[in-house]
C-alpha cells in the first residue's frame, strides 16, 4: 500500500537505480515517478541543473524512502557523457527517452538538421547503452529501454528526420538484445503513440485560445479532425507509458528481449 492507501503490485524494482534521460517533463518524468513508486533510485536527466533539482526534490518529498540523484548533463555531448559516466558509474536500468522532434518538409531538411537528430535521437542513446550494457552484463542485471513512437513503423511523411532516428532505435535494440543471450538482461523499445505532454497540451490550447471549450472537447475535436486513426480518440497520457515502462523494467519482463512494445492508441492500421 503506498502513502495514498492505495494498493499497488510490487514490481520487484527496490532499491535499484535508473538513469532516466530527458526526465524533467513528459514521458521522462511520468517514467521517472512511476520507477520511484516502485522503490527505484532514480537519476534525473536534463540540461538545465535547476529543472533537474526541482524534479529530484518532488521525487525526494513523495517517496523519501528513495534516493533520487541530480544527472544533470547534456548527453549529446560526449565529454558531459563521460563525466556523467564518472559520477554515475553502475545503474541497473537505462531508460533512453530524450529526444528532439519537429514538423518538417522534406525539402526543407538539410544535412545539418539530419545529423543534429541522428546526434540527439540516436548516437546519444547508443553512447549511453554501449557504457552500461556491459557492465549489466558483468552482474548479470540490467534493463535497457530506448523510447521510440509509433512514427518509426508508420512514417506520417510530417518529420522524415525525426522518423529516421526513431525506426534506428528498433534496429538498435535488436542488435543489442542479441548480445545478452542467456543473461539477465534486456534490451527493449517502446513506441507511444500521440502523447500528451506539456509541449503538446500548450500546442492544442493555443489552437483553440479563442474557443470557450474545455481541455476534453478541444482534445476530442483535435483528434476527431488531425488524428481520426486513433481509436481511442485522446492524447495517451505520460503516466500510461510510465507504468508501461516499469513493468518492463521489472524482472517479471524478463522475457521481453529485442520487442518493440507499442501503446499507440490503436494509430497503427497493421497487425504486426
Amino acid at each position: 500500500m503506498d502513502k495514498k492507501g492505495k494498493y499497488r503490485m510490487d514490481m520487484g524494482l527496490n532499491n535499484k537505480t535508473a538513469l532516466v534521460t530527458g526526465s524533467t517533463k513528459g514521458i521522462g518524468k511520468a517514467i521517472a515517478i512511476e520507477l520511484a513508486k516502485e522503490g527505484v533510485n532514480v537519476l534525473i536527466n536534463g540540461r538545465n541543473y535547476e529543472e533537474v533539482e526541482q524534479i529530484v526534490n518532488e521525487i525526494k518529498f513523495d517517496f523519501p524512502a528513495t534516493s533520487p540523484q541530480n544527472a544533470t548533463a547534456d548527453i549529446v555531448d560526449v565529454q558531459q557523457r563521460e563525466n556523467l559516466f564518472e559520477k554515475y558509474p553502475d545503474i541497473d536500468i537505462l531508460v533512453n527517452n530524450m529526444g528532439i522532434y519537429g514538423i518538417m518538409q522534406y525539402e526543407d531538411v538539410d544535412d545539418e538538421v539530419w545529423i543534429k537528430y541522428f546526434r540527439t535521437n540516436v548516437l546519444a542513446a547508443n553512447g549511453l547503452s554501449k557504457f552500461y550494457l556491459p557492465k549489466m552484463m558483468n552482474s548479470d542485471y540490467g534493463r535497457i529501454i530506448f523510447i521510440a513512437s509509433e512514427e518509426a513503423i508508420m512514417p506520417s511523411g510530417q518529420m522524415p528526420q525525426y522518423c529516421m532516428t526513431k525506426s534506428m532505435l528498433l534496429s538498435l535494440s535488436k542488435s543489442l538484445s542479441k548480445l545478452t543471450v542467456g543473461k539477465e538482461v534486456t534490451v527493449n523499445t517502446i513506441m507511444p503513440g500521440p502523447t500528451l505532454s506539456e509541449n503538446v497540451q500548450q500546442i492544442i490550447e493555443g489552437i483553440y485560445t479563442n474557443e470557450d471549450m474545455t481541455f476534453s472537447e478541444k482534445e476530442k475535436d483535435f483528434m476527431t479532425k488531425n488524428l481520426p486513426q486513433s481509436e481511442i480518440q485522446r492524447f495517451i497520457k505520460p503516466i500510461e507509458i510510465g507504468r508501461l515502462a516499469t513493468f518492463v523494467c521489472s524482472p517479471y519482463a524478463s522475457a521481453f528481449k529485442g520487442s518493440p512494445i507499442r501503446m499507440d492508441g490503436g494509430m497503427v492500421p497493421t497487425i504486426f
